[in-house]
């Protein structure tokens, strides 16, 4: 089965195609960071606007790209929630339309389900079950993932998600938008020890995350400072160790909790250098495995809703022809996967 994917959450217009037997055939990708730079964050009604301009030209570019004409695509994926609701719609419309103007089966995609899926597409993708860490700039979860559709919710984010923590940070510091990695970057020239920052919520037992309290001791230790680029760049550095030692201990707690020892690290965090090396060190110190997706599969992309909705479609599941957007959607209200 060759599946049509298109992902519009937020800021990024992505647009694949997979084949159930071949894999990946091929993907395309828009980012709208420099509409949104000068705003200093995303903009929805402009995220949506631009999903509109660019989401069919992206079609035809992967069509294109892989030699297929729409009468060789089996299905439409389409990310239908959560994100921001227009956005979400102009996929939602764009690919329930397709589908039923092809006469083929749509299916309405879990947007943190394509990202705890996407290390299926690398060449070691992960078997069943194993802890998924989901991090980007709405969500800090920790998963207990069974099969496709058993998802068991651990922890959560009861307050600012660990890459929104990332973005105002950085905002505070004066980097230029995306914050997240203009932190990261940062960070690689502060002085360790030169401040310490509490490691929230890892006192006391459980597994959800707060980082709200992480931002606030970087504000007051910056105003502070003398706030030269040393000083901005020491807090950087001792905000991200804070993070990364913070995920790291939530992580070994999920996986001792569980017995489980393959780890999954997904979402647009998941590509920061630091937290890369960290869960590198903590499966070898548990004998684990710990998987990540490649760089271009972290951010936001179409090959992973491609991917998640070809599992789905060739299940038997399918969306009404009902056009939905679920700006807020739980996980674990996806039914399970019935081959």
């Amino acid at each position: 089965m060759r599946v049509l994917g298109i992902e519009s959450s937020c800021d990024e217009t992505g647009v694949a195609i997979y084949d159930g037997q071949k894999g990946l055939l091929g993907h395309v990708l828009y980012s709208q960071i420099k509409l949104h730079a000068e705003y200093g964050g995303v903009v929805p009604e402009l995220a949506s606007r631009d999903h509109v301009r660019k989401t069919i030209p992206l079609i035809n570019k992967v069509l294109e790209q892989t030699g297929l004409g729409l009468g060789d695509i089996d299905g439409v994926a389409y990310t239908a929630g959560p994100g921001l609701v227009g956005a979400l719609l102009v996929g939602a419309s764009i690919g329930r339309s397709l589908a039923w103007t092809l006469g083929k089966p749509a299916l309405s995609v879990h947007h943190m389900e394509g990202h705890l899926l996407a290390p299926m597409l690398e060449d070691n993708p992960p078997e069943f079950p194993f802890i998924a860490l989901l991090v980007s700039g709405g969500h800090s979860l920790l998963i207990q993932v069974d099969d496709v559709g058993e998802y068991q919710l651990l922890g959560d984010s009861v307050d600012d998600a660990v890459g929104e923590a990332f973005d105002k940070t950085a905002k505070m510091l004066g980097l230029p938008y995306p914050g997240g990695p203009q932190l990261a970057r940062l960070a690689e020239q502060g002085r360790p020890g030169r401040y310490t920052f509490p490691r929230p919520m890892t006192d006391r037992p459980g597994l959800d995350f707060s980082f709200s309290g992480l931002k606030t001791f970087a504000l007051n230790t910056y105003k502070n400072s003398d706030k030269t680029e040393q000083d901005c760049a020491d807090i950087a550095h001792a905000f991200q160790e804070a993070v990364v030692e913070t995920l790291a201990i939530k992580c070994r707690r999920a996986l001792k909790a569980t017995g489980l020892q393959r780890l999954v690290v997904s979402g647009g965090v998941s590509a920061n250098t630091r937290l890369r090396q960290r869960l590198d060190k903590l499966a070898v110190d548990l004998r684990g495995q710990v998987f990540y997706p490649r760089l271009e599969f972290c951010t936001d992309n179409g090959a992973m809703i491609a991917y998640a909705g070809c599992l789905r479609l060739q299940a038997g599941q399918h969306s009404s022809t009902v056009i939905q957007a679920r700006p807020r959607w739980k996980l674990d209200e996806l039914d399970a996967l019935k081959a």
